[in-house]
This record gives C-alpha cells, structure tokens and sequence, in this order.
C-alpha cells in the first residue's frame, strides 16, 4: 500500500512562534503550492487530515483536485499539543520549563501540554486501522511531528532522533506498507 504523507503549507505565523493544535491559517499565496503538491500524488486514493485548518484547506483541494474516494479528517493525526506554550514566542518560554523538555521531548510533555511519545501512540493507533481497510493508496495530510512520527513507525528510527527525519512545509513524502 502507498502512503503519501503531505505537510501543510507554511502559516500565518510569525517564524519562532510554538502554534501546535493553535487552529492558525495558511500563509498566501498558497494555490500555486497546492497544485505542485497534487502533481505528486495519486488521482484515486482516500485521502485522511488533521482537523486544523491548514490541513483542512489542503485536503479539501486535493479532493478537489483528484478522483479522491474519500476525506477523513482525524484528531490522531493534529500537531503536538504544547498546552501553556502554545502561541508563544519559543524564547519567550520559561527556561526552566523548556530546558528539560528540549533535553527529553520524547518523554517530557510540554506544560499541560503532551510529549513526543504521546504523540507517538496516538498515530500508532491511527496507523493500525490501515490493516482493516482496502488496499488504495493513502494520502495523510498532518503536520511536521505526526509525520515525523510516522517515519519512526515505518523505519523503526528511534523517537529521539525523530528530527533527523526533515520535514518542510509542503512536502510530499511517499512510503510503502
């Protein structure tokens, strides 16, 4: 089975700024990287997104732009939760809360917020449901982390070293199960 795993495009804010499950919008002009985006990808598959808006607005062109068989939107694929840090200014966060995070994201969670692994099991169970289903392709429209986390689902790469996996904003990134 084929997966492709697409990251919005770049938002609204402010670079520096911790927006997580923040429902923040797209940056514009985006329709001219919407259609390099579907360009990459398959004309029937079912298509599964975060239920933020930046995902949203991105998996709804691609449905609109291919003979997609359906749009699912799922709260197991939204953006790390990072609670009190939410909307801020990384270096704006107290030191004293980030510090042992940054040196533990995998196992710390963000104040009130989550941490990596976390993340990690909710995509587990997520991706778990792909057994159950059809074979067509699968097209994920998420953010950074989630498909990060995939990539540590799919090569086994251990959660610490998630980052090695680089992500940009849309990208198109295709896998097979």
């Amino acid at each position: 089975m084929e997966i492709y795993l697409v990251r919005h495009t770049e938002t609204i804010c402010e670079k520096g700024i911790c927006y997580g499950q923040s429902d923040v919008g797209l940056a514009e002009p985006f329709e001219p990287i919407f259609e390099n985006i579907v360009s990459q990808l398959p004309q029937e598959a079912i298509i599964f997104s975060s239920p933020l808006k930046r995902c949203v607005i991105l998996a709804e062109y691609i449905q609109n732009n291919t003979k997609a068989l359906s749009l699912q939107k799922d709260n197991r694929l939204m953006e790390m939760n990072f609670g009190d840090w939410e909307m801020k200014n990384w270096n704006d966060i107290n030191p004293e809360q980030l510090n042992p995070w940054m040196e533990d994201f995998v196992n710390i969670n963000a104040s009130n917020g989550e941490s990596f692994i976390e993340l990690h099991k909710r995509v587990g169970d997520f991706l778990s449901q792909f057994s159950k289903q059809p074979e067509a392709s699968r097209i994920i429209v998420a953010h950074a982390g989630v498909i990060r986390s995939i990539l540590c689902h799919h090569t086994l790469l251990p959660l610490k070293d998630a980052f090695n996996n680089k992500v940009d904003f849309g990208q198109v990134i295709k896998i097979v199960l």
